[in-house]
């Protein structure tokens, strides 16, 4: 699936992954950025999730608009085995659009337009 990173330009924009683990183990992923712009996102609360049986473990992406070109990357989310359990490997699309741009300032300034 595709997380979209939308927002205007020069804004932070963090979007939480819900993992789920319905067995009766204790399921562990290692999350990678990969891709063409994988530097730009960046994983806050570390690249490491440990979901206990039957309940569920977040992963933070976080991505700050500098461009105004879209963003691509992959978050890949790999199985540790945990208690003799692997679990499936899951993959992600990220991708980023600028909704609007803001001014970061305003300057006036004055100045003939034409002279001789």
């Amino acid at each position: 699936s595709t997380i979209q990173f939308a927002g205007a330009l020069h804004a932070t924009i963090v979007k939480q992954v819900c993992l789920k683990n319905p067995s009766t183990r204790t399921l562990a992923y290692n999350a990678v950025l990969v891709g063409r712009d994988a530097d730009e996102f960046l994983l806050s609360k570390g690249n490491t999730v440990t979901i206990p049986a039957m309940q569920q473990g977040f992963v933070n992406v976080e991505f700050t608009i500098r461009f105004l070109h879209p963003a691509e990357a992959v978050l890949l989310l790999i199985s540790n085995k945990v208690d003799g359990i692997d679990g499936a490997t899951l993959t992600f699309s990220l991708k980023s659009e600028v909704k609007n741009i803001e001014p970061l300032g305003m300057i006036k300034c004055r100045s003939p337009c034409y002279e001789l």
